[in-house]
Parts: C-alpha cells; sequence; structure tokens
C-alpha cells in the first residue's frame, strides 16, 4: 500500500486544467477566486509571483507552486503588487470555462503557465492538501526528474494536441501533484515538518503509517506497531505524535472513519460489511464512533453524501484479515 495515494484517494483529491497564460512584455494577472488549491507550472519563460504580505517569488521554466484555496495572488512580468497593476477577473473566467488561452502583454509570448485547480473531498478527516504551508515553490534547477519530465510534456502536449490529448492531460494533472509533492518532500525536508507529506519523511512514522495504511483493521497497539517495524514503543510513542499530531491509536481511528465514509458514500455495502473492513466487530461500535467522527451516523451520512450528488470518488480497499479492534480503540468507541 502507498500512504500517500491512500490519502489522496480517500481525501477525494481530483485536478483540472484551469487558466493559461501566455505573455510576453509587461504583463499581469490577478488570480484569487478559485476554492480549489492552484498548481503553477510555467512551461516557459520567467515570472514574478506576488502574495500579500510575502516577498515576491521569482519563477523560471520548469517551476512549479502550490497554493491553498482562495489565496488572493498574481503573476507579473515584473515583482510588483499585480493586484495593483490589472484586474483581469473576466479573462480568466473565460479562460477557465472554456480553456482559451489567456494573451497578455503587448509583444509576442515568452512566457507560459499553465494553473491546474484541485478539488478535495472537505467532509474527509485526512487531508493532504490543506496541511502544506501557504506557499510551497519547487524549481526547476532542483534536478527533480520526474517532475521536470511532466512538465515539459504537459507544455508540449498544450502547444501541440494530438489525437487522445485529453486523455493524455486528464493524467497529467495527477501526475504533476504527485511529483510535486515527492520533489519537495526530498528537497525541504524542514519545510514539511509538522505537515502529513512530512510525516513520511519520518524513517520511523513513516514505516508506522505503510502498516496502518497497509492493515486498517488489525487490532494495532502502540506496542505491536512498534514491534512490527523494529523500534523500541518509547521511540514510536514520542515521534509518531511529534510527527502527525496523533498517537497512532488516534490517527488509526480517523483513518478507519474516513475509510468507512467513502464506503457509506460509494458503496452499497451494508453497515456489517463496512465495520468488518474498518476493524470493528459490532455494528453498534462502529456506528458510535463513526457518529463522533463526523457528527451524523452512518444512515444519515449516506443518505446525505448520495443526494447532495458528492463527488463520487471510488476506492477499493483490501478485504482486512482481522475484525476486531484494539482495546483502547473500542473503549473509546463506547
Amino acid at each position: 500500500m502507498d500512504p500517500l495515494a491512500d490519502a489522496l484517494a480517500i481525501s477525494g483529491v481530483r485536478g483540472a486544467l484551469s487558466t493559461r497564460v501566455e505573455a510576453g512584455g509587461h504583463w499581469a494577472i490577478v488570480l484569487d477566486d478559485y476554492p480549489g488549491t492552484a498548481l503553477h507550472a510555467v512551461t516557459a519563460g520567467r515570472a514574478w509571483l506576488t502574495v500579500p504580505d510575502r516577498d515576491p517569488v521569482e519563477l523560471a521554466a520548469g517551476d512549479v507552486v502550490l497554493l491553498p484555496a482562495g489565496t488572493l495572488h498574481g503573476l507579473g512580468d515584473e515583482p510588483r503588487d499585480v493586484a495593483a497593476r490589472a484586474r483581469c477577473e473576466h479573462a480568466t473566467a473565460r479562460g477557465r470555462g472554456t480553456g482559451e488561452v489567456i494573451r497578455l502583454g503587448s509583444q509576442p509570448a515568452t512566457t507560459r503557465i499553465v494553473t491546474i485547480h484541485y478539488d478535495r473531498d472537505p467532509a474527509t478527516l485526512t487531508q493532504v492538501l490543506t496541511t502544506l504551508p501557504e506557499l510551497v515553490h519547487v524549481r526547476g534547477e532542483a534536478g527533480a526528474a520526474g517532475l521536470n519530465d511532466t512538465v515539459r510534456m504537459l507544455g508540449r502536449e498544450l502547444a501541440d494536441p494530438q489525437v487522445g490529448t485529453s486523455a493524455v492531460l486528464k493524467n497529467l494533472v495527477d501526475i504533476v501533484l504527485i511529483q510535486m509533492l515527492r520533489a519537495w518532500l526530498a528537497d525541504s525536508p524542514p519545510e514539511c515538518f509538522g505537515t502529513w507529506l512530512g510525516a513520511l519523511y519520518d524513517p520511523v512514522v513513516g514505516k508506522a503509517l505503510q502498516c496502518l495504511h497497509e492493515d486498517p483493521a488489525t487490532p494495532w497497539t502502540t506496542s505491536s506497531l512498534a514491534e512490527a517495524i523494529s523500534v523500541s514503543r518509547a521511540t514510536l510513542a514520542r515521534r509518531f505524535p511529534a510527527a502527525t499530531g496523533h498517537t497512532p491509536a488516534a490517527y488509526l481511528a480517523t483513518w478507519r472513519m474516513d475509510l468507512a465514509a467513502v464506503r457509506l458514500r460509494d458503496t452499497h455495502d451494508s453497515l456489517e460489511s463496512i465495520a468488518a473492513r474498518v476493524g470493528y466487530g459490532s455494528v453498534p461500535a462502529f456506528s458510535r464512533a463513526f457518529t463522533r467522527a463526523h457528527e451524523k451516523t452512518p444512515g444519515r451520512y449516506r443518505s446525505e453524501t448520495r443526494s447532495s450528488n458528492g463527488p463520487g470518488f471510488r476506492l477499493e480497499t483490501p478485504s482486512p484479515p482481522h475484525l476486531t479492534v484494539d482495546a483502547d480503540l473500542e473503549r473509546s468507541a463506547r
């Protein structure tokens, strides 16, 4: 099992191409009204990114930046507050809705930027993107071969559409996010600390997360988890909360509830089946734990998410070999 892939799937992260900019000479654009996480990939040229109360950031070809949902920011040819220089919301909205290229400046285009927006399921308790810093910047010069290749491929596919381009782009928007997170994790360990991704960087906690994700129905305790990854119980008990903000039992309980929520929303599985898949031996214990986590019963959650036409993501999880929970979790479910 891959904890990062698991978490992205469970939290319903999905990307879509948005604004495309081709600019030359003096130009600027403000981007601030989309609720999803924004990723900008510079496929050619250079640009300056400005965010209120932060120093401007110069972007070069191959650079990728990620900003939280709803962040007011701008792109331009100079490191000045672009919000004071240009307002292009109408052009931005048109480009986002139709896929048209937004052409800026009076000279031939030398800079090309592709924006991808990522939505997520806000009801999910385990989130990856929302725990990231306010600005994640991976430079093309950092040597992340996979990311550089993906950005170049994205630029080529957009510049020269061919048969199947839409299918290629659909996959590239997911790949570029994974490649970026990989590159950031490898290049910026201090910045990663305190994020969900940072926990994967920790050699002890990363192995523990692997075990929890691989078999969430196992009646894990801190002791059995420590034994599985060959560290002392004291070491795991100290490092796991420092990296994730939760004890192993609390993290496992949250992860189980997220797995259950996806099953309730996307399948017709019975409560008995779902409870067993996430490590609960009885429906009442599972229902109490789920209600406490999501503030609604499993039945109500299922009916409301389906009636609201949720994102409908599908996730296949392995059938767990154990159908019981550890004593700590069982007590917390009562």
